[in-house]
């Protein structure tokens, strides 16, 4: 694992040919929106890629929604570009923006059935009715809904429901959809079918998706790339290895996955914690000597070995089975939070243990925000 330079962006690794890059669809270019006193985009700038899963990550306030919101026209920025293709969007109605939003909510018509429900937007657009016949056949197909085309929402399960609003906004065939928390109604079983379920679609139809969430495990499995927000500032924009493999400060190390970290300091290219001493970790080269920075160690990649036979000691606070893998907790002293090291299977590791801790790469984060 390599780290970041002292400047956030990765460092140069050799890494494998990739395919040729997609054309930009929407581009974002430092736009400012502020409530007041809060200043909730903060110069915000993005290229989202034709095709392209893109996500919106971060926790609540952090400016992801009125970011969408901006997009889709519900918003005005107080300053700044938002282009789609050619076109400058902020000059358009959003009525006007080729540009569709997926609420949360659904907001399906009760009193309609699935097909009417799909069908609405093109009515109202003055669409021929064979042409809206066909259309909205082929978007049941596409959802896999044909069979259900004369329920009623009330009828149907909440994965059901979510399709028939994802139909709904794809029948329109905009250029860019944008879907605010679409998976936050259903529960965790569904939600994980309709991750894939999405990006399936996604493929299928060719349209350029970007979704809003604050649930990383969400965005980390449907996503091409992915950017972190923080206090209405773009943390790091990546896909999700590089987001979890290289984090561009402590902030996205954190809110990514799970980690292990110690503070210290970087001395003649080792990492060096109070108490500790010098540590293993191969990202220390592009850090200043005497930097302070954090050592982020990802839970599967800490070993637990023979007490003493590590670079670390400590003692098992708790085990945790999780079917294919066990979380082990060790508490190490002088820290305040207990080591995560994730181990196949059932744990061997039982609570009151003294074991020792290692583990062959690390990364060095520079960034202190947390």
């Amino acid at each position: 694992m390599t780290s970041p330079t002292p400047t956030g962006a990765p460092a140069t690794t050799a890494s494998p040919a990739r395919a040729p890059q997609r054309r930009t669809l929407l581009s974002v270019d430092r736009v400012g929106r502020s409530f007041g006193d809060v200043r909730a985009l903060d110069g915000i700038s993005l290229d989202i890629a034709e095709n392209e899963f893109f996500a919106l990550l971060g926790p609540s306030g952090c400016g992801k929604t009125t970011l969408l919101r901006s997009i889709a026209g519900f918003e005005t920025p107080d300053e700044g570009e938002i282009r789609l293709g050619d076109d400058d969007l902020l000059a358009m109605p959003p009525h006007r923006r080729p540009v569709n939003l997926m609420f949360q909510s659904y907001a399906l018509f009760p009193h309609m059935s699935v097909a009417a429900n799909i069908a609405y937007g093109l009515k109202r657009e003055g669409l021929p009715k064979a042409e809206i016949a066909d259309r909205v056949d082929e978007v049941l197909a596409t959802v896999g809904l044909s069979s259900l085309a004369k329920r009623r929402p009330a009828q149907l399960s909440g994965g059901q429901r979510q399709r028939v609003a994802l139909a709904r906004a794809i029948v329109k065939r905009p250029r860019l959809l944008l879907l605010d928390e679409p998976l936050s109604a259903l529960d965790r079983k569904v939600r994980a079918e309709m991750q894939l379920e999405l990006k399936r679609l996604q493929h299928e139809v060719g349209i350029t998706f970007v979704v809003v969430t604050h649930d990383q495990d969400e965005a980390m499995s449907m996503a091409d790339r992915i950017a972190v927000l923080a206090d209405g500032r773009v943390q790091q924009v990546a896909t999700p290895v590089e987001l979890y493999r290289n984090p561009a400060n402590l902030f996205v190390a954190d809110f990514i996955g799970s980690s292990n970290r110690l503070a210290g300091t970087v001395d003649a290219g080792h990492f060096v914690a109070p108490g500790i001493g010098r540590l293993p970790s191969d990202g220390t080269s592009d850090v200043a000597p005497g930097s302070e920075a954090h050592l982020v160690v990802r839970p599967e990649d800490l070993r637990i070995v023979p007490h003493g036979a590590g670079v670390l000691d400590g003692k098992v606070s708790e085990v945790q089975f999780q079917g294919g893998a066990s979380t082990v907790a060790i508490a190490v002293p002088g820290q305040e939070r207990p080591f995560l090291a994730t181990v196949p299977g059932v744990a061997a590791q039982t609570r009151g243990s003294h074991v020792g801790l290692t583990w062959d790469s690390a990364v060095v984060v520079t960034d202190d925000r947390a």
